[in-house]
């Protein structure tokens, strides 16, 4: 039987969102867990993932279309020949003018002990949830807090110019993390001299012509979000979201540009695989040529300002993760400091604490 894979809400604010990428075309077969492709709003963009096997049978959404949350991207088949169900607006998440999602018995529950009508208010999907309630009542209550208002123009001359598009993705990420993490900072002294023969060892062992050495610190970091899965996590709404897979989100700065590059999958790869698959990212960064799947869905993040001499720096946390090593240069006289910026809302000064720790310590 067809099973629809739905177009999933990235934040509450938003009952639309942009297609920026499919991975995938009619007749391929996806196994469960893979990205089939990518969509975004201004603040955040989301990997859309199969939630099970089988082939696309059929594609609703192109890259660039608008697709409303809880619609059809594609349906997915046991059998490559399987008949797709005819649309109709329920089979794309949609109610016909003037009627609403039909609420689940906890969401009706819910709705009569508010005294609040269920046309008023957006499903994800085919029913309207529990969920979609206190979505609902958390954007009202915002909403009634603090009224939009426009940023005074400057008294100063000047001329207003668009953002680029690289801008606005840091923008947006800014944005991100200024209204939806609980965002908090810690660092940790560390000797790094044992971490800068660990790297040359490496480099001599493996013939690599540049030190390794913040490739293997990020690395390190991937195989802490394997053994402790709960730093590869963010928050949806109100609950938890566990990442199956640990995608290390990797500073480059190319020119005046600031990249997030993405390695995907990264749980799966050997230390020198993941050298390589970095390399490759990076490469692609500084000639501005990433592609959507390397620079979107990271679930964790490693920066680094070591090359300009820089001793300590607070990063931001990208969208949709809660955790962002900073590695810095050593101090003069010795010792360095590792920090990280978290999401407070699922992690504790301890638990990141704990991480630093694990990670000042090189590999044995």
């Amino acid at each position: 039987m067809p099973n629809p894979l739905r177009v999933p809400r990235v934040n509450n604010n938003d009952d639309s969102v942009r297609v920026v990428d499919l991975a995938v075309k009619e007749g391929d077969f996806v196994k469960r867990g893979q990205i089939v492709g990518a969509v975004e709003t201004d603040k955040a963009v989301l990997d859309v993932p199969a939630e099970q096997e089988g082939f696309v049978l059929k594609v609703l959404h192109r890259e660039g279309d608008s697709a409303s949350v809880g619609s059809v991207l594609l349906w997915l088949g046991a059998a490559a020949d399987e008949r797709v169900p005819e649309p109709s607006r329920e089979a794309e998440g949609e109610s016909e003018p003037g009627q609403s999602s039909r609420p689940t018995a906890k969401a009706l529950a819910m709705l009569r002990e508010l005294g609040l009508e269920g046309s008023a208010i957006p499903a994800a999907g085919e029913r309207l949830t529990v969920s979609d309630i206190e979505a609902w009542l958390a954007r009202s209550a915002h909403d009634r807090a603090a009224p939009a208002r426009d940023d005074a123009a400057p008294q100063i001359a000047g001329e207003y110019r668009e953002l680029s598009a690289e801008e606005h993705g840091m923008f947006s990420a800014v944005l991100w993390h200024r209204d939806h993490a609980a965002p908090a900072y810690l660092e940790l002294e560390y000797d790094p001299q044992p971490w800068e023969s660990y790297a040359a060892d490496y480099a001599q062992r493996n013939k690599l012509m540049l030190s390794p050495l913040l490739a293997l610190l990020a690395f390190r970091l991937v195989e802490l979000a394997k053994a402790s899965p709960r730093i590869n996590v963010t928050v949806v709404g109100k609950r938890a979201y566990q990442y199956a897979a640990v995608n290390l989100g990797f500073t480059v700065q190319a020119g005046p540009t600031l990249y997030l590059a993405v390695v995907r999958d990264a749980q799966e790869m050997s230390a020198g695989r993941f050298i390589d698959a970095l390399g490759e990212v990076q490469r692609h960064a500084m000639a501005h040529k990433l592609r959507p799947s390397e620079a979107t869905g990271a679930t964790l993040a490693f920066s680094s300002m070591a090359r300009w001499g820089v001793s300590r720096h607070v990063p931001i946390l990208p969208p949709l993760t809660s955790l962002i090593v900073a590695h810095a240069a050593p101090r003069t006289g010795g010792g360095a400091v590792l920090g990280a910026s978290y999401d407070h809302r699922l992690l504790s000064g301890s638990d990141v604490a704990q991480v630093l720790q694990a990670l000042a310590e090189r590999p044995q």
